[in-house]
This record gives structure tokens, sequence and C-alpha cells, in this order.
């Protein structure tokens, strides 16, 4: 009698309700590891920003211009965020990408920028009479962006 050495069709199928039962189990573990670092690369993003407005004031202060920075992108259409005024005060160099998509910062007007997690917009205001870069409290995911 001849050995067969394939899988038999109980075997293939056992297979296959095993990898069914696993990918049900590790698709929604791997959507909530997404979010997470989503909201990780905007609280690196929102310290930044803070940390770039500082810095820049205490570069104007050095130079006798004791205002901060007016507005944070030059333009609202602007692709890329968070680079100055436009009227030669920096504040990043290379700046952030805008975008509409989850884990994108988006600019309203010169002094409200939206960051989104998944369908969630987080609305963040600046302040220019004191510096401040802070979100809507109690709005989309303030509590885990900001401190």
């Amino acid at each position: 009698m001849k050995q067969s050495r394939a899988f038999t069709m109980i075997e293939l199928i056992f297979v296959i309700v095993i990898l069914g039962i696993l990918a049900a189990i590790a698709l929604p573990k791997f959507a909530s590891t997404r979010e997470m670092a989503e909201i990780a690369k905007g609280r690196g993003d929102v310290a930044m920003i803070r940390a770039a407005i500082a810095n820049e004031r205490q570069t104007q202060v050095i130079k006798g211009i004791y205002t901060y920075i007016s507005k944070l992108s030059p333009l609202t259409t602007s692709t890329t965020l968070f680079t100055g005024d436009g009227a030669g005060r920096v504040l990043l160099s290379y700046g952030i990408k805008a975008g509409t998509d989850s884990g994108d910062w988006a600019i309203v007007n010169n002094t409200t920028y939206r960051f989104k997690v998944g369908s969630t917009d987080t609305t963040f205001t600046y302040e220019d009479t004191n510096g401040t870069f802070t979100c809507v409290a109690d709005a989309g995911n303030c509590n885990e962006l900001s401190d």
C-alpha cells in the first residue's frame, strides 16, 4: 500500500478554522495598537510644538523682542504646519505635514489646529499673548494628548 504525503481535506479545514479564530482575536488588538501609536505621535508633536514656542520666544528675548510669535503657520492653506509666521520668525525648521487622515494635523485658522485620531478630532488653540498651545478641554482625545 502506497502512503500519501499530502494533507487531507479535514486537516486543511481544521488549520483554516484555527487561523480564522486567531485572526478574529488579533485584528481588534492591532486596531487599538494603531490608535495608541497615533496618540503617542500626537503627544510627541504637542510637546515639540510647545518646546519650539518657548525656544522661539527665548531667541526673540535675546534680540530684545518681547512678543510671542503671532501665528504658528504662515497660511491657513499650508501643507506643512508649525513652521513659523512667514515673516521671518521660525518655529520648526521642517514642520509637520498637514493632512486629513488619522494621525494628521490640520489647520483651521491662524490660531486653531486639529489633530485626528481615528474619526475623532481634537482641537488645539494657540494664544499669542502668552504663547500657550492648549486643547479644548473634554473634547476628543484632549486628556490623552496633553497633560
